[in-house]
Parts: structure tokens; sequence; C-alpha cells
């Protein structure tokens, strides 16, 4: 079931998808079953049909990196059939937020491959630079402007390696590659008269239904989740929740001094800690750990 586009294309899967029919839990489970107990073709194209708009949706978030919509469209229905064919119907979860991640890591997969200017980088940690130093940057940057001050160069760059915990010279080395390499959303698109790239964005704000199942869908990866963290030790729980789980993470350096460690320990303590939770979660719940994005 192989899905190629090319030209106008995307334009057409987009409306196919936004025409597609809604499943409801039962009927989604129905199929996911009979896909994974007897293999029936049908219902697996039926469960990927009612789910490409969540891949379209979420392909057109990755726009600015500069990848043609054709290719993340692609790219986002790879994701999503890798997710059908994996997923456990009995696991208590709706396919819709396990795929999720599955389109997301298909996705940034394909643009870490093909950014004009990053040829390398597949690990976590990279992957998770890539993706996140432009905000990271401009957090401090509007940190230091509230205070009348102005951040740059290696004292930036330092700052921003201590708060994604990598190693400053990975940061260097991404901060030369990304640069430039970005476009405006408010360009217009070529033979479009004064359309904006950013008016062709899919609304992806949740419907009511999407909301339910999505919170009764993360109240079991909580569950799941609280679960794994007993099997830490106090001080491996206490740097996970730190730097993991609080909306504003701690930095490696506050968490170091806290305990009495380096940054590097702290840094080991917390990928040992990951590797815990990581085979515990798959012990327990299979593909969980993708699910709840361990990074």
């Amino acid at each position: 079931m192989a899905m190629t586009y090319d030209g106008d294309g995307s334009r057409i899967v987009a409306k196919q998808a936004m025409a597609a029919e809604m499943l409801d839990a039962e009927t989604e489970l129905g199929l996911a079953r009979a896909w994974r107990d007897t293999g029936d073709e049908a219902a697996l194209h039926r469960l990927v049909n009612a789910y490409m708009r969540l891949a379209v949706s979420m392909a057109s978030k990755y726009r600015r990196y500069g990848a043609p919509m054709p290719d993340l469209i692609q790219e986002a229905g790879v994701g999503l059939m890798k997710a059908a064919e994996k997923f456990d119907p009995d696991r208590g979860v709706r396919f819709s937020t396990y795929a999720v991640w599955w389109i997301k890591a298909s996705i940034q997969d394909y643009v870490m491959r093909n950014w004009s200017m990053v040829r390398t980088g597949s690990t976590s940690s990279q992957k998770a630079l890539f993706f996140n130093l432009r905000r990271v940057r401009a957090k401090f940057e509007r940190e230091a402007g509230a205070v009348g001050e102005e951040i740059r160069g290696q004292e930036l760059r330092e700052k921003i390696a201590i708060e994604v915990g990598v190693p400053l010279r990975d940061v260097e080395m991404m901060d030369a590659r990304l640069a430039g390499s970005d476009f405006s959303l408010n360009a217009q698109q070529a033979g479009e008269e004064g359309r904006e790239w950013v008016e062709t964005l899919e609304d992806s704000t949740p419907q009511a239904e999407e909301t339910v199942s999505r919170d009764q869908d993360l109240g079991r990866a909580r569950t799941w989740l609280r679960d794994a963290l007993e099997t830490l030790n106090q001080r491996e729980r206490m740097i996970i929740v730190e730097r993991q789980l609080k909306d504003t993470p701690r930095t490696l350096e506050s968490l170091g001094n806290e305990l009495g460690l380096s940054k590097e320990r702290i840094r080991q303590l917390e990928a040992q800690a990951l590797k815990k939770l990581r085979r515990e979660l798959e012990q327990t719940t299979g593909n969980a750990a993708a699910m709840l994005a361990i990074a």
C-alpha cells in the first residue's frame, strides 16, 4: 500500500483525507483486530484512510524546514502504516494516540535526512537539538531582553547546551548547519495570487470526540509511567522528574549542584534511568516507550 504524490497530489490527498470517515472506538477496534488477527487488508486500508487527515495535519507542521509538502505527506503516511502494523488493539489505547508518535518519528527522520545542511545526526539527543534549538534560543533571548540585556554568541550556545542536555560542540555544529536555512511562512507561494504559505496550514484543533479519547489515553499513559518510575531508585526518579516531567526542566548544572555531582555524571544517571524506563515500559505495554515519547 505504498503512497506516492507528485505535483498537486498533496492537495488531492489532503482533500481526500478531510473527507474520509470518522471512526468510533468500537469500529476502530474491530478493524484493528481484523488486520492483526486475519491480515484483512480491507480493514487496514479503511483504518489508515480514516486517520490520513491526522498524518496530513502533522506533516503541515514541518513545512518550515523547507521539505516539499508531498514528501512530508508521504513520510507521514509511512509512519501511519508502521503504526497500523504494530498497533495492539487490546492495550486499551486509541489508534490515533498511538499513531501520533510513529508519524512524528517518520517525518522527523525524513527532515533530518534531507535537510540541506544536515547530513549526519540521527541519535535521540541530536534529533532533540535539531528540532528544539531555535525554540530554546528564542526563550533565552526573550528572558535576557525582559531585563534589558542581550545574550549571544558563545554564552548563548553554552546555555542552550545545558538546557537541552547535549555537549557544547553539538550545539556549535548544529547552529552552523541550521544558519539561514529556514524560510518564512508569510512568504507568498509561487503561482498563488497573494496567498501565503501560512494560509494552507490545516486546522489541527481536536474535535470533542478526539479530546475525550485523548484524555482517556493520556490517563492510561500516566498510570504506566507512574508504575515504571517506581522501578527507579530515589535519585534516578528525582532526575527523571526534574529533567523530563516538569514544564520547566531543571538544568544538568542545577541538579549537579544540589546532588553534589558533575553535570556529566547527572547526564549519565539520566541516560541510565531512561534506559530502565524504556525496558520497563516495553515489558509492560509493548511499544509504550515510543508512544510516551520517552527521549
